[in-house]
Order: C-alpha cells, then sequence, then structure tokens
C-alpha cells in the first residue's frame, strides 16, 4: 500500500481590500424570489349586464364602467390589487404610474 505524503500548510498572501463604492450593494439579488417573473394586469373598471345584454351587443356599443375618470386604476397580481395608478402613454403603447402602493411589497 502507498503512503501519502503529509499534507504541508503554508501561509496565503491575499491583496489588499479596496473600500467599496458606498451606495454599492453587497449582493444585487439577495433573495431567488427577485428573479420570478410575474404577469401584472391593470383594471379600469367593470360592467354588469346579462347574458342576453352581451349577446345582443354590436359592434361599436359603449360599455359604462364603473369607474370614473378621475379614479385611479388597479395593478392587479393574481386578482389582488397591489398598487393604484394612472394610465399613461408611452410611445405607442399605453403605461401605469404608480400613485398609491396599498399593501406593503415584502418578501
Amino acid at each position: 500500500m502507498e503512503t501519502m505524503p503529509a499534507a504541508v500548510a503554508r501561509p496565503v498572501l491575499l491583496e489588499e481590500l479596496q473600500p467599496a463604492d458606498p451606495g454599492a450593494r453587497l449582493v444585487e439579488d439577495a433573495s431567488p424570489l427577485h428573479a420570478v417573473k410575474v404577469q401584472l394586469q391593470v383594471c379600469i373598471g367593470s360592467a354588469s349586464m346579462t347574458v342576453g345584454e352581451l349577446l345582443a351587443a354590436r359592434e361599436n356599443q359603449v360599455l359604462r364602467l364603473d369607474r370614473a375618470l378621475e379614479q385611479p386604476v388597479d395593478l392587479l397580481l393574481e386578482g389582488r390589487v397591489v398598487a393604484r395608478g394612472q394610465l399613461v402613454a408611452v410611445d405607442d403603447r399605453f403605461g401605469f404610474r404608480v400613485t398609491e402602493l396599498p399593501l406593503p411589497l415584502k418578501v
């Protein structure tokens, strides 16, 4: 049977640590949950009608929603309101500007 040579401990020289930028984060995404993608929906209001009224609907018909123009719209995650805000135009798309966070968003 072959014998192994004895391990020899040696000191390791490390480079001097440079001071970090005080605004920099030590870890960018401390929680793996930060990388999970979610699907959000914006709800601008709702309307109630019978199935008969829905079946009788015509092109260009206007449905009156239950929300006033000046009221904020809801940002939903899994059917729950996580923020409220305003619809805005972003280039040729709709956007959402957050104006209220009714629930604290914590992980």
